[in-house]
């Protein structure tokens, strides 16, 4: 059966906002839809300037053979402005603040619209970037990691403080924790990378940035690179940083235990290139 253009750009669109920044050769959409390559040339160009105009993100064709047509999510500014803004007014109430400084989140994280845009904002600073994993430690940067990898559509490992029978043989390092200054101990199955990765490392709050820091330190051991480091909110701290490039799209600037006030502003995510 023929499909009508109607139909196929409707169909073509779907397929791939599903399969973000997977080269789609042009043969596979012509045997699908029974065109001529001309005709689905002529589509995708209709979804290129829809996606562009609209603010869905970029198609990318890559000429040749062995080239066809690529869909890479980006946002606007204006709308990663709009994603921090919603984020600061939902964290700014004083019933979230904990005893420590930090903040309760687990309903944001919880949140699947929030944080698809948490996703997809981390996923456009680093589209031009080659990322082949997400790294995050076990739990509250689960749900950003799958986010980001959604976008980027590369796999997700996950950190864990102990080890687990079910993931076989595992690497296994201490770390100090940047803001209680603890010994704590970070474990990662070997099957869960490869020697030669690019890896980006998120969690969902940073102090000091001891935890990312150890995640550093874990990919040394699985001879990987460090592509990039991602935290929703960053906490303003006197003390060193422990970990010098990161994008935030929050900063918890300053916390009243006593007068129950937590103020917020934009974190460094434009700043250091975000966008």
């Amino acid at each position: 059966m023929k499909w009508k253009r109607s139909e196929r750009l409707v169909d073509m669109t779907h397929f791939l906002l599903e399969h973000p920044h997977k080269l789609i050769p042009l043969t596979y959409f012509s045997d699908l839809y029974q065109s001529a390559k001309s005709s689905i040339s002529e589509d995708l160009g209709i979804v290129k300037e829809t996606f562009e105009e609209k603010g869905i993100g970029l198609l990318m064709t890559v000429p040749g053979a062995a080239g066809g047509v690529k869909y890479v999510p980006r946002l606007q500014a204006h709308e990663i402005k709009t994603i921090m803004a919603d984020l600061m007014e939902e964290l700014s109430h004083s019933d979230r603040l904990l005893p420590g400084g930090y903040l309760y989140m687990t309903d944001v994280l919880g949140n699947p619209e929030m944080m698809n845009r948490v996703g997809k904002v981390f996923a456009t600073a680093f589209a031009k970037e080659k990322i082949d994993v997400i790294m995050t430690v076990a739990t509250k940067g689960i749900p950003i990691a799958h986010a980001i990898a959604r976008h980027l559509n590369v796999p997700v490992v996950i950190v864990r403080r102990d080890s687990k029978v079910t993931e076989g043989s595992t690497v296994s390092i201490n770390y100090v924790s940047g803001s209680s200054r603890r010994i704590q101990t970070m474990v990662l199955s070997k099957r869960s990378m490869k020697s030669g990765q690019r890896v980006l490392i998120t969690d969902d709050f940073m102090k000091v940035g001891g935890t990312m820091n150890g995640m550093k330190n874990l990919l040394e051991e699985f001879e990987c690179t460090l592509a990039g480091v991602a935290v929703l909110v960053e906490a303003e701290h006197s003390d060193e940083r422990l970990v010098e490039k990161y994008l935030s799209l929050v900063k918890l600037h300053e916390v009243s235990e006593k007068e129950r006030t937590i103020a917020l502003e934009e974190g460094n995510y434009f700043e250091n290139g975000g966008i």
